[in-house]
């Protein structure tokens, strides 16, 4: 569909949900009660919206399996918006420069990251949720690394499935800039004519290799499930790691960090302490046995010596 385009400009769009008929081009599964097109409000555009279930409502491109788009820029932008507490998935056929078809299959469902030769689950656990999204897809990264010694030469096929909203779908040929995150590499802007109006709440969210595993780390080696990742939407960065977690990080990568160790047993003595403490120094001046209730207070406060061994 692309292939014979040229796609040397900045971006090339394949998906608007402007005009008469923006879905002509797309299979779409799914009723017109899960798979609707309307006008929000709040982006002052229309978009496509699709609710239920992402296993059955989706729609794809291109209609025929047969056909092929043909893109090589290496970010694909998702421009959504994902409600709370709602899966969300989608599907992407690349190409490396082998002829190598291969799938990536990025779920909210997902819980940790499996890979075949052939087909990939990524989890979506931090993607932003609850605000206008440009989800970035580093489709050469997650070629390479995943697939180990492929290369990528092209996105083939796409699909959407529910439940968000979707106002455009385009690929960019440099990196735009992370403003999910702190990101000091080179980066772009998002094209003028692909971006939301300044008003919109909203955020650029990079997603590669290296973010999952540094959204694991930061969450104690687990990923989120869909209540802990709405907390995190409403907390911010704030910290949802158990107590269960916190002195080793198993990470879906295979490696682990070490953490701090509880704190819960430390609070616990330093409290018996303190009330033994007080109950023993309410002894010294109401009891008639003074003198061993102060030698035993006395005992108490006085540091323990480390004992060795000669």
């Amino acid at each position: 569909m692309f292939k014979n385009e040229y796609q040397g400009g900045a971006f090339v769009e394949i998906f608007s949900a402007q005009g008469k008929n923006p879905g002509a081009k797309w299979k779409i599964l799914g009723s017109p009660s899960v798979i609707w097109k309307e006008f929000d409000k709040e982006v002052k555009s229309f978009v496509f919206v699709l609710e239920g279930s992402s296993q059955t409502n989706k729609i794809q491109l291109p209609k025929e399996n047969k056909q092929i788009l043909g893109l090589i820029q290496r970010f694909l932008v998702l421009q959504i918006y994902i409600p709370l507490g709602q899966d969300f998935s989608t599907e992407l056929l690349i190409t490396d420069l082998r002829n190598i078809k291969r799938r990536l299959y990025l779920s909210t469902v997902h819980k940790e990251l499996s890979s075949t030769p052939l087909h990939a689950k990524i989890p979506l656990f931090m993607i932003k949720r609850k605000i206008w999204c440009n989800l970035c897809i580093d489709l050469v990264a997650f070629t390479s690394e995943i697939f180990k010694g492929a290369v990528f030469q092209s996105l083939d096929g796409i699909i959407v499935s529910a439940n968000c909203k979707l106002r455009k779908i385009f690929t960019l040929k440099c990196k735009p800039q992370d403003t999910a995150d702190k990101d000091d590499e080179p980066t772009d802007i998002i094209p003028r004519s692909c971006q939301l109006t300044t008003d919109v709440p909203q955020v650029t969210q990079l997603l590669n290799m290296t973010k999952l595993c540094q959204t694991e780390i930061k969450f104690g080696g687990h990923p989120l499930s869909s209540a802990e990742s709405d907390q995190f939407i409403n907390r911010g960065t704030g910290s949802t790691r158990s107590g269960k977690n916190q002195d080793v990080c198993h990470i879906a990568f295979g490696s682990k960090v070490l953490g701090p160790p509880p704190l819960s047993g430390r609070r616990n003595n330093m409290r018996m302490f303190s009330e033994m403490s007080g109950y023993f120094l309410k002894m010294m001046t109401t009891s008639r046995i003074w003198p061993p209730a102060r030698s035993l207070y006395f005992w108490m406060k006085t540091p323990a010596t480390p004992h060795t061994c000669g």
